[in-house]
């Protein structure tokens, strides 16, 4: 087993990107090239291991993020191989939180992608330094230059290149070390040996020319560094390296790197970059978490010494070892055998096991300090985002925040015997992925999932009839519509009746109106103290927010609404919280009826690749499902590109209809952006049953 590593030889980075730019294939180059593994994995032919799910091999796509441990020049790398489909957004998500670094990879041919948008931003939220890595430089079509200027232009990003490609296309050999100022080439079919050669002279003025812009880029960041550039003397690599990675670091420059991970190119230099330019645990602030005993803001140094503090980023279920839990520990350390607080549940846990994870195998250890990301089995009570610490220093880290689902599908047993099996496998996929929701539709009696897309319930529905053998109908996709209201709504009810055989008393007015800030919703005491007692404000809050779970119009969720309790009225004799909740519960529904409610949609943000040959079939069909086009430009070698707002319900299909559209030759993707509001015709055919 590997020897524990200290805070500075540890680093904890995420490869991450637009799907299809390369992401598995470079993370399998990583493990070779380290040692973890003895033969190049390749995804076409389902042979990676991290993409180790029967479903990822199948598709060829990455769906769960898989943490890593390897091994480079003396660091320990924690690597998480994040999914690159829109779908599985929340998998990124949640592994940018717990990280340190990233790498970034890009096409090179097509540079910035809508995913490398939102994977870039979700990075930016989260403070995580950034490396980018140009991959496919063999691809036809791929231009280094123009795929750094996607990143300067679209990302808002500073991206100064370190390296520089000789050649392109078929043609690329190798790379230039524009701080070292020497060529790369590799020669053999593994790309195990890489040789030092003179930059060749077809690349030396360009090279030159980037050389130069890069010294100029590190140096603005560097007092002492310019003082010297600008005396003219000649900067050793060494002040360079320095300088760029406290640049890196602050988040001031993305140094840019290039390759090909199919061919083996690049990838040593990939992994001294991450080595020599992204921080370390000892480079990052000290976490922040609250404390639930204090009620106050505590900071926790990545040190093994002080008090624990370990987030759980992910629950996974293991066809082996059970119900896995990933976490990243950010000070003190975990020990196996010993109880630690959850402490946002108050509940205490006891560490059984400890393990180092190798995508899906693992090795056990006894402890893990500050810096490790690990996984362990048999917490009891413990989901995504909990936290665990030392049952004498509680601390509460930020919990991770996902998006609502968009899209949804009912299921039902086949037998009685299979509802059981069926609750079971729900509420451990459910587990799993915080995005994924189950409810019971009350109409109809049947399961609803909601999910993030149609691939994202597609998977979850096969793993529930595969993994878990669930014999179960599965309906038709239906998109999560929700409601609102567009005006204020003002009702009174009198609730004055026997329940139970008891008389029961309350008067409740309340008043619902739009919210500005947009969706989440909120309830208001308008009311002096000495008006209602304050157990009975709480039931009229109770009964108002939960009528808030099914509207008016077809009984989706209601939102962006704001509730005003304005008035009210108790009788000491026959009021009881019950009547004050019932009574809340149909105010609440007469006022929303009053304030003209809407039903809303989700409307995605679709990019459609082709060549241009097609383009014209495909924007016809694009102003057919009501798309509003914001963007088309052309594309690295003769395609084009298309940017719109579509709403949700036009989607469907498309996949099947953009291959005959353009000769199987056309790719989109899409992600969620908003709601909106439906128009009246199509509301009508939702609320009365038509498409809902």
């Amino acid at each position: 087993m590997a020897e524990a590593h200290s805070l500075e030889q540890i680093r904890n980075i995420g490869i991450i990107a637009h799907i299809d730019a390369g992401k598995t294939t470079t993370t399998e180059r990583i493990l070779f090239y380290t040692g973890r593994t003895h033969r190049l994995g390749n995804v076409d032919e389902g042979t990676t291991v991290t993409d180790w799910m029967a479903q990822e091999r199948e598709r060829g796509i990455t769906i769960t993020s898989a943490a890593v441990t390897c091994f480079w020049n003396d660091c320990q790398i924690n690597i998480v191989d994040t999914p690159g489909h829109i779908d599985f957004t929340a998998e990124v998500q949640r592994s940018l939180r717990v990280l340190d670094g990233g790498v970034v990879v890009f096409d090179g041919m097509a540079g910035v992608e809508p995913q490398s948008e939102t994977v870039w931003r979700q990075a930016q939220a989260f403070h995580v330094p950034l490396i980018a890595f140009v991959n496919k430089m063999d691809k036809l079509g791929a231009d280094f230059a123009h795929a750094v200027e996607t990143i300067r232009e679209r990302l808002a990003a500073n991206p100064v290149p370190i390296q520089w490609p000789i050649g392109a296309e078929a043609a690329f050999e190798g790379l230039v070390d524009l701080i070292e100022w020497r060529a790369m080439v590799w020669s053999d079919g593994l790309g195990q040996q890489r040789q030092y050669v003179p930059v060749p002279p077809e690349v030396e003025d360009v090279a030159l020319e980037a050389r130069e812009a890069m010294i100029e880029a590190i140096v603005e960041t560097d007092d002492e560094l310019m003082m010297v550039y600008l005396e003219g003397d000649e900067i050793p690599p060494s002040d360079l390296r320095s300088a760029l990675r406290k640049a890196t670091v602050s988040g001031i420059i993305q140094p840019v790197l290039c390759g090909s991970s199919l061919r083996n190119k690049g990838i040593q230099p990939l992994l001294d970059a991450v080595v020599d330019f992204l921080p370390s645990p000892a480079d990052v602030p000290p976490v922040q978490g609250q404390n639930p005993k204090k009620d106050q803001v505590e900071e926790r140094p990545a040190d093994a010494s002080a008090p624990l503090a370990a987030l759980i980023f992910k629950i996974a279920t293991d066809p082996y070892a059970g119900r896995l839990a990933y976490f990243r520990i950010y000070s003190g350390s975990l020990k196996r055998g010993d109880v630690y607080l959850n402490a946002g549940k108050q509940t205490r846990e006891r560490i059984s096991k400890l393990l180092r994870m190798f995508a899906d195998r693992r090795e056990e250890v006894d402890e893990l300090t500050a810096g490790d990301i690990g996984a362990t089995v048999g917490l009891r009570n413990t989901v995504t985002g909990d936290t665990l610490s030392a049952m004498h220093a509680p601390i509460v880290l930020e919990s991770i925040r996902f998006p609502e689902p968009v899209i949804s599908v009912a299921v039902e047993p086949k037998t009685v015997a299979d509802q059981d099996h069926l609750n079971e496998a729900l509420e451990r996929l459910a587990e799993e992925d915080p995005t994924f929701r189950v409810r019971m539709d009350d109409g109809t009696g049947q399961t609803v999932l909601s999910g993030m897309g149609e691939l994202h319930l597609e998977i979850l529905v096969d793993r529930m009839l595969r993994e878990f053998r669930v014999e179960a109908n599965v309906g038709k996709l239906r998109v999560a519509y929700k409601e609102t209201v567009t005006n204020t709504g003002r009702a009174e009810v009198v609730f004055n009746r026997m329940l139970a055989g008891k008389p029961q008393y309350a008067r409740v007015a309340l008043e619902v109106s739009p919210v500005e800030s947009g969706e989440a919703s909120e309830f208001v005491n308008l009311l002096r103290p000495q008006d209602l007692a304050a157990r009975y404000v709480e039931a009229v809050r109770a009964g108002a927010l939960q009528s808030l779970d099914s509207g008016f119009l077809a009984g989706y969720p209601l939102v962006g609404i704001k509730v005003s309790l304005v008035s009210a009225q108790a009788d000491e004799a026959l009021s009881t919280e019950i009547a004050f909740k019932a009574a809340s519960a149909q105010a609440f529904r007469e006022a929303i009826e009053l304030a003209q409610p809407v039903l809303l949609e989700p409307v995605m943000d679709v990019e459609v690749v082709m060549p241009e040959g097609f383009i014209g079939e495909v924007l016809g069909d694009l102003n057919a499902r009501s798309a509003d086009i914001r963007l088309m430009e052309p594309r690295a070698g003769g395609g084009q590109a298309i940017r719109a707002f579509v709403p949700l319900t036009k989607m469907f299909g498309y996949a099947t209809d953009l291959r005959s559209m353009s000769q199987g030759r056309g790719t989109f993707t899409m992600e969620f952006h908003h709601y909106q509001p439906v128009d009246s015709r199509q509301m009508d055919a939702i609320v009365y049953g038509y498409g809902a």
